[in-house]
């Protein structure tokens, strides 16, 4: 039996974040990975798609560089570099993760690890123990009960971000951050985009005023949304030209309508990967969501924890990042000041999207008193200079000035709303946003503007 003081099975932002503190702060740290070094969001996640997501806003800048006084600027798109560029990429952080994992302290096993009811961790040939234990194991594509999703052609995000080609047609199923950030990338690749949403917004997380704007504003972009729309099958069909193609068929407000693509990408959310790991063996609660885990990210059995997408509390790289690190200085007897409760997130569509605390739809469902501020990208001088006028910045204070939530669309709004986040760490109002001073000209300038009255 291999001994050490910390077990963490999953070497993900939260897994390898967690070994690298632990190991720094003198605890021995085995970590275990059944795939790639890095997880999900390295490999076939945040990382690649946002490197597409760059490409793609290339492109669309370069569409309109007469504005910029680039006059008869002619270019070819060459997906083969695209996809060359993004796995360069990835091969690169993943060599930085693998290299971490070679720090002193860390041992690091790239094999399936399953828990034991005597609270270790066993792989094909070895068995590991450790006083604590830390599961981030993540998540996986969730696919919904409809006929057809086995096709060829029904695809996940991880087979997306391998496709040799940009589709001619792609009908996106799902319009939350993933569906959105594929069809935006893909619409300037020219793939001809149709998004069905089963809600009657797009990426119900976000304010609804920003979420309406940012779809309208993609739209108009030549990406066609279907809201309030139902999928009841996808069914292969031959063309009349004897080529094969897809057939979704969705029901959009009790009327039947049909959808043909070449591709279709299901982006209906993320399970937790909780199957597998020995969770009933060791006697672990949890449920269709996730692992069960208290304040602390621990579980019911004591001295282990489960952070990131698999407890199900907020499907984020750097939620599991940070839930890991204060396990960490948990075991340790340290505090932190973490608040796990001002999350930042972002939609890297083009325009980008991001948002932090709560939203105007939140507080009236929780009946609270607020304020509402709002400022526009078009009175910002740099925006206008940087041609990016279509966006808005949405404040949210409660009674007493205080911050409690703020919603951007526009460029650079996750820069944004992480000006916000740390004003919000320490509970700043809208009064002393007001008095910070800000550089001229910049798009942040629009947060202090917009709370001088």
């Amino acid at each position: 039996m291999v001994k050490s003081d910390l077990i963490i099975i999953g070497s993900g932002p939260g897994g390898y974040r967690s070994a690298c503190y632990a190991a720094a702060h003198g605890l021995t740290v085995t970590i275990f990975e059944s795939a790639q070094a890095g997880g999900t969001c390295l490999n076939c996640g945040c990382i690649p798609t946002k490197s597409l997501c760059r490409n793609a806003e290339i492109l669309d800048t370069l569409r309109y560089a007469d504005t910029f006084g680039l006059d008869s600027l002619s270019f070819s798109l060459n997906f083969d570099k695209i996809m060359e560029r993004k796995n360069s990429v990835i091969a690169q952080l993943r060599g930085g993760v693998e290299a971490l994992m070679k720090s002193p302290g860390i041992t690091f096993v790239q094999k399936k690890a399953t828990l034991t009811a005597s609270h270790t961790v066993v792989t094909d040939d070895e068995e590991y123990a450790a006083d604590n234990i830390i599961i981030a194991t993540g998540s996986r594509a969730k696919i919904p009960p409809i006929n057809g999703t086995q096709l060829p052609g029904v695809i996940t995000s991880t087979e997306m971000l391998d496709v040799k080609a940009a589709p001619k047609r792609l009908c996106i199923v799902g319009a939350g951050v993933i569906g959105m950030e594929f069809a935006s990338a893909f619409s300037s690749f020219g793939s001809e985009v149709t998004v069905v949403e089963f809600m009657k917004e797009a990426l119900p997380t976000l304010d609804s005023d920003i979420a309406k704007r940012l779809r309208q504003t993609i739209s108009k972009r030549g990406v066609t949304f279907h809201m309030q729309a139902a999928v009841k099958e996808i069914e292969e069909k031959t063309d009349e030209n004897g080529e094969r193609t897809l057939n979704v068929i969705i029901e959009k407000k009790g009327k039947p309508l049909n959808v043909e693509a070449d591709t279709v990408l299901i982006a209906t959310g993320r399970a937790a990967n909780t199957e597998g790991i020995g969770l009933e063996e060791a006697g672990v609660e949890f449920d269709r969501k996730g692992i069960h885990t208290d304040d602390d990210f621990a579980t019911n059995v004591p001295g282990i924890y489960a952070i990131g997408d698999v407890n199900g509390k907020c499907m984020l790289a750097h939620a599991a990042t940070f839930q890991g690190l204060h396990v960490v200085k948990h075991i340790l007897g340290q505090t932190d000041n973490i608040c796990p409760d001002i999350m930042p997130s972002a939609i890297f569509t083009n325009p980008e999207a991001a948002s932090v605390g709560l939203s105007e739809d939140r507080c009236k469902e929780l009946g609270l008193e607020y304020t509402c501020k709002k400022g526009f990208f078009r009175a910002n001088g740099k925006a206008l200079a940087m041609n990016e006028t279509d966006g808005m910045v949405k404040l949210i204070c409660d009674s007493n000035n205080k911050i409690i939530g703020c919603h951007i669309f526009g460029a650079h709004a996750s820069d944004m709303v992480q000006e916000i986040t740390a004003l919000m760490n320490t509970g700043a109002t809208t009064h002393q946003l007001a008095d910070i001073i800000h550089i001229h000209p910049t798009l942040s300038e629009t947060l202090c503007d917009m709370c001088l009255d």
